[in-house]
């Protein structure tokens, strides 16, 4: 260090190192960061309606439910009676299957 200038002794053809650690600094905190979230557990909990889950890709799919199975899901919420329930089961009859 000479006369306390210290641009004497970082300056000159020395001086191509400081902006590509910084670049290096950068990329490699930006892949810390990408790391962290990409493999960081999923704490968040997805309440989802009844007849739909959530598969192990992450996709949300409906459940394929039968024409029973949705009656009785309704009668369990309460949304028909059970005399109801009974009625549009019996009218299902042979016709539970999906029409073309």
């Amino acid at each position: 260090m000479r006369n306390g200038n210290w641009g004497d002794n970082w300056g000159g053809a020395s001086s191509w190192w400081m902006p590509v650690m910084m670049m290096a600094f950068v990329i490699a905190f930006a892949i810390v960061v990408a790391t962290l979230v990409h493999y960081a557990p999923h704490t968040h909990h997805q309440h989802l309606p009844a007849g739909q889950h959530l598969p192990s890709g992450g996709a949300l799919t409906p459940a394929r439910s039968t024409p029973q199975e949705i009656l009785a899901e309704r009668l369990a919420r309460g949304e028909i009676e059970p005399d109801e329930y009974h009625q549009r089961l019996t009218a299902l009859g042979n016709d539970a299957a999906p029409r073309p």
